[in-house]
Parts: C-alpha cells; sequence; structure tokens
C-alpha cells in the first residue's frame, strides 16, 4: 500500500494531484487535524476542486469537540481501503500524522479495562494542567512517551496511572495485525526550504481568513480547549482572541510552533518508519524522495516504483538477454 509521508508544508498534495492525473486513486488522509469539520484552513484541507477530482476519505468525521484516537482512525481506515478496493481505486495513505500511520499499518492494541468513575477523576485532575506540565507527567510515567499534543498526553498518564504501565507497553505487547503493509514514500525537504514553506503557508492561510473561521467556531460555542483546536495555529490564534497573544505576534507564533512541529514530525518519520513486525527501518520498503524536484517529477518516480512493486517479475530481462 503507497504510504506519502512527511512534514507539514513539504508538498505531500500537490504530489498526490500530479499522481491523480495519471491513474484513477483516492486518497485516506491521515492527518489528526483534518478529521475535524469546519477546520478547514488551518489545516490545510484539500480545495473543492481538488475533491472533486480526486476523493479524499478521512476528512470532515467528527466534530471539534469530541476527541478522535488513533486507534478509531485504523478501524476507519481499515473500512475506508476496503471500500477503495471494492471500486477498482488505487488507495494512497497521506499525511503526516505518525501514530495514525503506525496504528493503521501496525494494528491495534488490546486496550486494558479502565474503571470509568477514576477514569473520570483523573480527567479533572488533567484538565487543571497545563499542557507543559501534562506532558512532564506524561514523558515521567512513560519514558517512551514521543511528545504530542495535549490529548496525546492526557491518554499516556491515563493508561500508566490506571493500568501500572506505560501506553507505549501496550502498543508494544498487546497489538493485533495491521490493515495494510505499508510502502513509505518519505518526502524530505532542506531546513532552509521548508522553512521558507512553512511561512508561505502560514500567511496564505491568515489572509484566507484563519481567524475568522477560529472565531466562527469559537462562537457557536465550541470550548478553546476542545480537542479540534489543540493543533497548531488553532491554539494560537484562540491565545490571540483571549488577549493572550498581542495580534502584531500572531503570525511569528504560528510560524514558528509550526517549524517545531515539523521537526517533530521528521524525527519521527526518521526513527519510527519500518515494516510491521520488525523492529529494523527497512530500506526496501521507505524510499525517501527529495521534494524540491517538481510534484510532476515525484509522482512519475513513484507510479514507476509503485507498479515495479507490484509486477517485478515482468521487470526482469527475458533469459538469454
Amino acid at each position: 500500500m503507497p504510504v506519502i509521508v512527511g512534514p507539514t508544508a513539504v508538498g505531500k498534495t500537490a504530489v498526490v494531484t500530479a499522481w491523480a492525473e495519471c491513474e484513477a486513486i483516492t486518497v485516506v488522509s491521515a492527518d489528526a487535524r483534518q478529521v475535524y469539520r469546519g477546520l478547514d484552513i488551518g489545516t490545510a484541507k484539500p480545495s473543492r476542486s481538488l475533491l472533486a477530482r480526486v476523493p479524499h476519505l478521512g476528512l470532515d468525521v467528527v466534530d471539534p469537540g469530541e476527541r478522535y484516537s488513533a486507534g478509531r482512525f485504523a478501524r476507519d481506515a481499515a473500512q475506508w481501503l476496503a471500500q477503495i478496493r471494492d471500486t477498482g481505486r488505487q488507495p494512497v495513505v497521506v499525511g503526516g500524522t505518525g501514530l495514525y500511520i503506525r496504528a493503521l499499518a501496525e494494528g491495534l492494541f488490546h486496550e486494558p479495562p479502565l474503571d470509568p468513575a477514576r477514569r473520570e477523576r483523573l480527567r479533572a485532575w488533567t484538565a487543571d494542567l497545563t499542557p507543559a506540565r501534562l506532558a512532564h507527567w506524561a514523558a515521567r510515567l512513560d519514558r517512551r512517551f514521543a511528545g504530542g499534543g495535549r490529548q496525546r498526553a492526557g491518554r499516556a498518564v491515563e493508561v500508566a496511572l490506571l493500568t501500572g504501565r506505560g501506553l507505549s507497553w501496550w502498543q508494544e505487547h498487546a497489538r493485533e495485525t495491521g490493515a495494510m503493509r505499508p510502502w513509505y514514500i518519505q518526502l524530505t525537504l532542506g531546513r532552509e526550504a521548508l522553512q521558507r514553506r512553512i511561512a508561505e503557508r502560514v500567511d496564505a492561510m491568515l489572509a484566507d481568513g484563519l481567524v475568522e473561521e477560529i472565531r466562527r467556531i469559537l462562537t457557536a460555542g465550541v470550548a478553546p480547549d476542545a480537542p479540534g483546536l489543540d493543533g497548531v495555529g488553532y491554539r494560537e490564534v484562540a491565545a490571540m482572541l483571549a488577549g493572550r497573544l498581542p495580534e502584531r505576534e500572531l503570525r511569528e507564533a504560528i510560524v514558528v510552533a509550526t517549524r517545531r512541529y515539523a521537526k517533530r514530525q521528521e524525527t519521527w518519520f526518521r526513527n519510527q518508519l519500518r515494516e510491521p513486525g520488525d523492529g529494523r527501518r527497512e530500506a526496501g520498503h521507505v524510499r525517501t524522495l527529495d521534494a524540491t524536484e517538481s510534484p510532476r517529477a515525484l509522482a512519475a518516480r513513484i507510479l514507476e516504483r509503485w507498479h515495479d512493486v507490484l509486477s517485478p517479475v515482468s521487470r526482469l530481462p527475458a533469459p538469454g538477454l
């Protein structure tokens, strides 16, 4: 299964768009923010014109106030992949949320039973912690905690305190079979080029109405600390609207936060991509491509290599040649 990964703003959507010009593909979005309805500008969702040409699944799944986990994504995505295969189209998983991709590729783990009453008391306690303090506790309780947003840290704390074992332990020792066998394409860019693209994307989002998008969501009654608003860009705008961040500092705050997020993504993909059932990163199953090439050139290279994977025998020379 082709899986295109890479940090935010690296150009994944452009490559998929170019691929779709050559082959009938349907995209499964592995993006922890694009699952939320109404969060369009700040999550860089595909345009309506692109969606009309390239079907996408995994967008607009839940409301911003609802939690959506990697486990739920894996269950939903397994069904989406089956639906795509039934239509005869080529499914392609695309995204930057490593935990979603891992859950889909390596399988879910059997969640231990958690006492509902203790769970609610614990959630009330964690709700009063700052994101930094919550992440601190998550790292202390699970030394393999890889970081992330408030929801991920809260989940790590919850599982560790209520089961006596870290979330990483459960994910490693109580895992089922994954729903796909991934063939990874990792898009990369040099630091300066990626930072330039990030700045350009932030400027475009602000020009397109990111602040108004979040103001509408908050006016509709969504809490500023709702799961959907715990992402880069949304946190900063919510802080600005609440008076905690000067408006003149908004743009730079989003750019800096996005750069840090992209760095975490790159670190995760560099260290965590692997063939299911094997602890090693398999060079034959992870292709790294320089995203400074044009999307058309990248799509052509990916398509050629993918067809080689599908029919390697046809590529062998004839006997005697």
